[in-house]
């Protein structure tokens, strides 16, 4: 398995010739908005034209969702890119991740030359953050990424943690990158967020995919909130039309649309809770209780291992994630699932039922 290998690729044709059901990206189930799928087809005939440099128009919009001052942002093709654009331009020398977690966290890092340093979470404790441990590992870097709520794992680290460990960096020369991409699907995200303290504390970098919850991946685009100095920095560094004129067009409609977000919250919020009851302990399937829109599996206790159940599926039409090459993570005994609309769901409870 490649190691840096990601989910959702439907491409390869099934020998049915039937679409695939696909459990193995993690995107908002709901799909396209109305509105975003308008705002694209109208769109269309204006790809005769640059993208505005500037995308004024999504920054205004991303200005009043998030309330984070346009100063601060910086736009990317996607959250990945920014990890990338963040990590070439500042060059830490070494990185800590708490593992497992989002392979590009490593990947960006090794692109920018810098040694990754893992921090292991503990499977038994729901892969937590020990931080009397985490922050003894400190001293060994001056860059420290974040996934919150973590990738694949689904946990979450609150705010109050957060500051905390801003506080014991401060004065120091380390930089913490937070990757809220998934925050979108919590009812409310207050009690985890930092976007709003990147000026108190210059030394922090708030990553936030629209791709994920907006549906958006064939798109691409996220943003980045910065202090100031950072921000202009990174601006400086990045393609001046990174964000091509359609996805600011779907930005725009999507962050507009009160409606959609709601519906896909509740949706949410009441079908991953179904969902995992329904999974958890089923023939040998342990389940971590999901934060969000998509859910770690320890499947050990089937047999089988993670790619033996992951092809099985396949033969079943389903693709799940297989997370074998994920850092921190127990050989080939995980897989994660996306949460997706009800039918879906229990066309893969069945499914493992067969299997």
């Amino acid at each position: 398995m490649n190691k840096f290998e990601h989910g959702g690729n439907i491409y390869a044709a099934r020998d049915n010739g039937e679409a695939w059901l696909d459990f193995s990206a993690n995107v908002n189930p709901l799909g396209l908005s109305s509105a975003v799928y308008q705002s694209v087809s109208l769109g269309i005939k204006d790809v005769v034209h640059y993208p505005d440099p500037k995308a004024a128009e999504l920054k205004k919009a991303i200005e009043a969702c998030y309330n984070v001052p346009s100063y601060e942002l910086v736009l990317g093709n996607g959250a990945s890119e920014l990890f990338y654009l963040f990590l070439q331009t500042v060059r830490p020398r070494n990185v800590l991740l708490p593992v497992p977690s989002f392979s590009e966290y490593e990947r960006a890092a090794l692109a920018a030359r810098a040694k990754v340093n893992c921090f292991q979470m503990d499977p038994d404790d729901n892969f937590r953050i020990d931080w009397d441990s985490f922050m003894g590992a400190l001293a060994v870097a001056d860059c420290i990424i974040l996934g919150n709520p973590n990738n694949p794992t689904g946990s979450l680290i609150t705010r109050n943690e957060l500051v905390h460990l801003l506080d014991e960096m401060r004065g120091g020369h380390q930089w913490l990158v937070v990757d809220e991409s998934f925050l979108d699907f919590l009812p409310y995200d207050s009690r985890y967020t930092v976007r709003d303290l990147v000026e108190e504390y210059p030394n922090l970098f708030v990553i936030q995919s629209l791709t994920k919850f907006y549906a958006l991946p064939g798109l691409r685009l996220g943003f980045g909130v910065a202090c100031p100095m950072l921000a202009k920095k990174l601006n400086a560094g990045k393609d001046v039309w990174n964000v091509n004129l359609l996805a600011q067009k779907a930005g725009v409609a999507a962050l507009n649309d009160k409606e959609y977000q709601q519906h896909s919250r509740k949706f949410i919020a009441e079908e991953r809770q179904r969902f995992f009851e329904r999974i958890n302990g089923r023939k040998g399937i342990r389940a971590y209780p999901p934060s969000v829109n998509f859910m770690l599996l320890d499947v050990r206790g089937t047999g089988l291992t993670s790619s033996e159940f992951t092809q099985r599926l396949r033969e079943k039409g389903i693709l799940v994630r297989d997370c074998a090459n994920y850092l921190g993570l127990d050989g080939e005994s995980y897989v994660r699932v996306a949460i997706r609309q009800s039918a879906e769901n229990d066309r893969l409870i069945d499914a493992l039922e067969e299997l």
